[in-house]
């Protein structure tokens, strides 16, 4: 069986071809993404509740929407922020839920249920579904003339390239950013309004009864059918404004154009804006579905937009501010550029280490398992993606440690008389079980990654899952074609050929003192096994002392700056605010573009940036483009100091973009109690200990600021006597100011709003507002008294209120957020604010605690999910080794190597100064699979002959000396494919190949040292008694008499 494709040669031209269209055809079939695309498990629901305090919000919005949706056990976590006016609660779904549709499905069924408990006046709760991925394509129209801005034709042109984006094929979707809202402004004259004893809202009501949108029935006959309706709903300005408004209680009309002005505008104040090179704009982002290929729609859609740029109106500008395309081919070709590298290096390893036929066999290997590797990932349908790639990079020097293996038993068998067919087919009887075994062992090495829930188990789980392909691959490989070519390839007449070229390096001089080395060690089986541990204890001992992280931060040439201004600033403040940080920041030659989205969250440029503000007059955020990714983190602190400096009025924060899963801020304590007043105090204390650590930059709690109110405080008495009651007054004055709804205008696909209130002439200060007339219900407009002045039956008084109160899984929370300087690790700021808390004897109130989240609830969440199925995959991988060997003792021998592997990975992050992070972690547990693969071929050897296995340290050695060097081979390739991740430089990959590369090594000497030292003692322990063994040539009788020494099972 084993031969079958060395007597058939044709079957093995034809499985080589299929293997190869397979491969090639995935290559440009197979989408091209720049990062995994996470599932979307986030969700925002706002409710606008219009002049109600936070603390109201929180009881009549917030809590009736959390007591219904804690009914859906698939929910993780609920965070509301109920502030004035408004709630916006976050939704985040369990980590092993990934068939989300459903879920929220049912969400939005419990929060149509909790509205209909909700107060008067409080909106329709508004569900967005956060996307967890980068928008493709980010392309803002500029208004560039220097008069006013007309939104009204930046928002057709946006919504026409829009619906041009939207045929490209593989567009998934297109959304607008910083677009002002239109609408049709009605300023009524408040004097003459109420000369006729109306209100802002009796106006809207009666503008709203002439809009009549509506069927009006049928005219049926036996002939047709006619549809009728009425022909006066609001279609112009010029037909509002002729819209008679009826006063008084004998039925008088006047014409809303006398006590009126209508305009079409924009709405004021605007919601959100974007300001794109200094200049106003609108802002459009599109997706691209993750199953097309990013590079073919960016050809399709550049056409689409430079065809819409050449027809742009003067005084409109297209500006692309990100294309995510160049920065998806600049990181697959760096990947790819590095396995070509390392497949080169591996090869050329070879070359020294076995000759050039050797070379050649095994070097085919590599190419035909990415080919099968790239068809498995098709079939799987895993996208090309930095992660993806880097695991046929990890897998480089694992997947041709079964072709080392393979072609030297192929190659041995052939030198030593036996002819091909046999050669072949003996070799992979005695190599199928090892290589299986060591193939699993990898693999379930592997697996706890790629079964590992939630985001960050999709962000790395393709790593381990292209790993299993390769080795898997690797073993199919080494079980047919591979001793097939070696078989065609490797001569066994080479002998009278002794080049290296021809049959590897070889030192007699190194083989004699590695001879040597041997005999001292199992001579003195103590001392080896002593030193051989030595290196793994160290390496657990220095574990406590590396520096926790999650991901790294990314290396790229853009970072993003958030602005957030006292809450009671309106949204010109934040823009005037925003220009004056991207003067500080243009200072610099460093950075060459700065484009802002103000009121809301910027579209998502990058896979873990998570748009969570909406609706927040407020807030700005700002995608920051840099002339290189090298210096980022320096020019980024630079920044942040003169923003602190030349910004004191707002909290400005240059943030580096992260790795991995995302969060708010890298530090985050949550404090719980159920008094506001008491975790305000909690979290003022907290703040101030941060704010003594030098690498922190900036610092916010959720119940930091206060939202200065003004109070209506009316006299009751005053009140009653004028005929008036709080909510009439309430109910006028916010007409007035805020306006009232009536009807609505259809310009072709646009439906405009109309809204009546009061010029802001009449509304911008306190004496505007005092001095606003109140009607007096049910009197009229002819000489009577209908009107009175606010200031005569109350009076305004700033009064300071909590601006939000924010909730976690229905508890009270304060969230204190730190934000630390770029390459700060967060870790190293939480342990310095644990010992300062400590150091101030600082302690919680009875019913209080503290929760960590940010990074480091993160990733302990992830380490959890990651170690969830480790005890199952560690039973089955001691099951596999149990039936491999036949025997307990042979499996705890390579699992004890195991065991030392994991500290040797520690030691080689201790010696090379890298963070002990979540690639680490990953890195350590692949490591331990792929560690013992040499150890098990070793003790699968020493097993196979009976003298080995008997316990004669003679023939240990023998067998150890043929084994080194494939066992050097595997290991030397295995580092020199690392390598490229190693020099690629950055924070991600060096500590995940340097923990593996790192153990590898050292795993090698276990291999080499410790495995047979160990199978010694157990098979013979007598050799513990004696105080030195004195080791003979292999012709010669040994030192002890093995007739009687038992043989371990």
């Amino acid at each position: 069986m084993f031969n079958a494709f060395y007597r058939d040669q044709r079957m093995l031209v034809l499985a080589i071809a299929v293997i190869i269209v397979a491969g090639l055809s995935s290559y440009f079939v197979l989408p091209r993404l720049e990062d995994p695309t996470l599932t979307p498990r986030f969700a925002i629901v706002t409710t606008l509740f219009p002049g109600a305090r936070g603390d109201r919000v929180e009881v009549l919005v917030s809590d009736r929407l959390e007591e219904e949706l804690q009914e859906v056990e698939e929910i993780k976590e609920i965070r509301s922020t109920s502030r004035a006016g408004a709630s916006s609660m976050v939704i985040e779904l369990r980590d092993d839920v990934y068939e989300v549709g459903e879920v929220w499905s049912r969400i939005r069924d419990k929060i149509d249920d909790a509205k209909v408990s909700f107060p008067e006046g409080a909106s329709e709760p508004d569900i967005e579904m956060i996307t967890t991925k980068a928008y493709a394509s980010i392309v803002a129209l500029k208004w560039t003339q220097d008069s006013d801005p007309s939104y009204a034709i930046l928002l057709r042109l946006a919504e026409q390239l829009e619906d041009h984006l939207r045929s490209v094929p593989g567009t998934e979707d297109v959304e607008l950013f910083g677009e002002p809202e239109e609408e049709i402004s009605v300023e009524v004259d408040p004097a003459q309004l109420a000369s006729i004893g109306l209100t802002a809202a009796d106006v809207a009501q009666q503008l709203a009864a002439s809009d009549a949108k509506l069927s009006a029935g049928q005219v049926r006959s036996t002939q047709s059918n006619f549809l009728m309706e009425v022909d006066s709903e609001l279609d112009s300005i010029n037909r509002i404004a002729e819209t008679p408004v009826q006063y008084g209680q004998d039925g008088k009309f006047v014409r809303l154009g006398d006590i009126a002005r209508v305009n079409k505008g924009i709405a004021t104040p605007p919601r959100q804006m974007a300001i794109i090179d200094d200049r106003p704009a609108v802002t459009l982002g599109t997706l691209v579905r993750s199953d097309y290929r990013l590079d073919v729609w960016n050809t399709d859609a550049q056409k689409v937009i430079s065809q819409f740029e050449a027809d742009l109106p003067k005084g409109v500008e297209l500006a692309r501010m990100f294309e995510q395309s160049p920065y998806v081919e600049g990181r697959l070709t760096n990947l790819l550029w590095n396995l070509a590298i390392g497949g080169a290096a591996v090869v050329g390893v070879i070359l020294m280490l076995m000759g050039w036929r050797s070379a050649i066999v095994v070097g085919t290997a590599l190419p035909l398992s990415a080919f099968m590797v790239l068809a498995g990932m098709r079939f799987m349908e895993i996208p090309m993606h930095q992660m993806s790639i880097t695991g046929l990079i990890i897998a480089l020097g694992l997947l041709i440690d079964n072709a080392i293996v393979m072609v030297d038993e192929v190659k041995t068998r052939m030198e030593e008389g036996d002819d091909a067919a046999h050669a072949v087919a003996s070799s992979g009887r005695h190599l199928a079980i090892p290589l299986l075994g060591s193939t699993l062992t990898t693999g379930l090495a592997f697996a706890p990654i790629a079964l590992m829930p939630g985001p960050a188990g999709e962000f790395v789980g393709t790593i381990a899952i292209s790993v299993m392909l390769a080795i898997g691959s690797s073993f199919l490989l080494a079980m047919t074609v591979t001793p097939a070519l070696a078989a065609l390839f490797v001569s066994s007449k080479d002998d009278h050929d002794r080049h290296w070229w021809t049959i590897g390096l070889e030192s007699p001089r190194l083989a004699a003192v590695w001879r040597n080395t041997l005999d001292f060690l199992l001579a003195r089986p103590v001392l080896s096994i002593g030193l051989s541990v030595v290196l793994p204890i160290l390496g657990f001992v220095q574990a406590r002392h590396l520096p926790e992280q999650f991901f790294p931060p990314a290396d790229r040439n853009q970072f993003q700056i958030e602005l957030e201004l006292p809450p009671q600033a309106a949204i010109e403040h934040t823009a005037s605010t925003a220009r004056k940080i991207s003067q500080i920041a243009k200072s610099h030659p460093e950075v060459t573009d700065i484009d802002w989205i103000l009121g809301e969250s910027a579209p998502s440029f990058y896979y873990n940036i998570v748009r969570r503000r909406e609706n927040n007059a407020p807030y700005g955020q700002a995608i920051v483009q840099l002339k290189s990714a090298e210096g980022a983190a320096q020019i980024i602190n630079t920044l942040q100091q003169e923003f602190n400096e030349h910004v004191p009025e707002a909290r400005v924060l240059a943030r580096q973009l992260e790795q991995g899963p995302p969060f708010d801020a890298p530090v985050e304590l949550q404090l719980f109690g159920p008094d506001l007043q008491v975790l305000r105090a909690l979290g003022e204390r907290v703040r101030a200990e941060l704010a003594q650590i030098p690498e922190v930059t900036l610092t916010r709690s959720d119940l930091g600021d206060d939202l200065p109110k003004f109070a209506l405080v009316l006299d009751e008495e005053k009140t009653r006597l004028a005929g008036l009651s709080h909510t009439q007054v309430a109910q006028q004055l916010a007409a007035s100011t805020e306006g009232a709804l009536g009807g609505t205008v259809l310009e072709e696909t646009e439906e405009l709003p109309v809204r009546v209130r009061v010029p802001v002439s009449y509304r911008a200060s306190l004496a505007d507002i005092a001095s606003l007339d109140l009607v007096i219900p049910g009197t009229s407009g002819e000489g009577k008294l209908n009107t009175v002045p606010f200031s005569a039956v109350g009076a305004l008084e700033l009064k300071p209120e909590i601006s939000a109160v924010t909730r976690l899984n229905n508890l009270r929370m304060n969230e204190v957020k730190a934000y630390v300087q770029a390459g700060v690790l967060p870790s190293v700021v939480l342990a310095k604010l644990e010992d300062r808390l400590a150091a101030s004897g600082f302690e919680f109130p009875t019913g209080y605690r503290m929760g960590l989240g940010g990074e480091a609830n993160g990733r302990d969440q992830a380490v959890g999910n990651l170690m969830s199925s480790v005890g199952v995959l560690m039973v089955l991988m001691v099951a596999t080794l149990v039936l491999s060997f036949s025997s307990f003792r042979a499996a705890s021998l390579i699992g004890g190597v195991g065991l030392f592997s994991v500290g040797l990975g520690l030691a080689a992050l201790w010696i090379f100064g890298y963070p002990f992070g979540f690639m680490a972690i990953v890195g350590t547990m692949g490591l331990v699979g792929i560690a013992i693969n040499d150890s098990i071929v070793v003790l699968a050897a020493l097993r196979e002959n009976d003298e080995a296995k008997a316990g004669d340290p003679v023939a240990i050695r023998e067998v150890v000396m043929r084994a080194t060097r494939h066992v050097v081979a595997t290991t030397a390739t295995t580092v020199v494919g690392f390598l490229p991740l190693v020099m690629s430089g950055g924070g991600f990959w060096p500590p995940l190949a340097v923990s593996i590369a790192g153990g590898v090594v050292g795993a090698t000497l276990l291999a080499l040292t410790f495995v047979p030292t160990v199978h010694m003692v157990m098979a013979n322990p007598a050799v513990l008694k004696l105080p030195c063994l004195r080791l003979r040539r292999k012709e010669t009788s040994t030192a002890i008499q093995h007739d009687s020494a038992p043989v371990y099972s």
